[in-house]
């Protein structure tokens, strides 16, 4: 990670964006909706349905948060947080009724689909895995992609000339090899304030998108304190 800025130091100026996860039955999500500046609003494979989509868009809009579709395996018993095997015709088509819906939804309360996250063990699984991220990227038509530095899924965005954007978790553990430490680990997930907000700050001189996960207990808190922490330290929050 980057060192820190010093009191007095600027960016210049630099954009970052503050993202969340909404929508998915757990969270609060106007509380979150007043702080971040981009929603990885679930499309109802994990969690969520149409009224929640509907409502997070509404408020979205009027707040002017851009929205993403935070796609997921079929997997609401686990919360999308366990890596399947499915294969690339019927993750395809998966990938394209969830993105489908939210636009579907979105668009008549005046928002518009920005971007695309996966969500939990598909986040990660396309991380390495190139059939299943083919897929994501086939279902998704060529909306921009967010995800993590060195992902597979983003090269094979980038190589197809789509949009990408790097996010950094302050609120999430490191491992050595610069993935996020499975959340049975020590240290995996962090819940203090403080040490989220000054962790963000590293990473906003590293990335496009800082990620608060919205389904914590303090999420609220640690999403504001990290959305103070940015703007003294001269960033220009805005959505992707």
């Amino acid at each position: 990670m980057a060192v820190p800025a010093a009191p007095g130091d600027s960016t210049g100026g630099r954009r970052v964006d503050l993202n969340a996860d909404l929508g998915e039955e757990v969270t609060d999500d106007a509380g979150l909706l007043a702080v971040v500046t981009s929603a990885n609003l679930a499309c109802g494979y994990h969690a969520g349905n149409r009224r929640i989509m509907r409502e997070v868009c509404a408020e979205a809009a009027r707040r002017g948060v851009s929205v993403g579709a935070q796609v997921s395996y079929d997997d609401r018993e686990n919360f999308g947080r366990v890596a399947r095997n499915v294969p690339y015709e019927l993750l395809r088509e998966q990938v394209v009724d969830q993105v489908g819906t939210l636009r579907d939804i979105a668009s008549p309360e005046g928002i518009e689909v920005r971007y695309l996250k996966p969500h939990g063990a598909l986040y990660h699984r396309v991380m390495d895995d190139e059939e299943q991220a083919a897929a994501v990227l086939a279902g998704s038509g060529h909306l921009p992609v967010l995800g993590m530095p060195g992902a597979l899924v983003l090269r094979l965005a980038a190589d197809a000339g789509r949009a990408t954007y790097l996010e950094g978790f302050p609120d999430r553990g490191y491992g050595e090899d610069g993935r996020l430490l499975p959340r049975d680990r020590p240290g995996a997930v962090l819940s203090d304030a403080d040490e989220i907000a000054t962790r963000a700050v590293d990473l906003a001189a590293e990335v496009d998108s800082v990620c608060v996960h919205g389904d914590s207990p303090g999420a609220v808190a640690n999403a504001g304190a990290v959305r103070s922490a940015l703007e003294a330290a001269g960033f220009d929050l805005r959505g992707l």
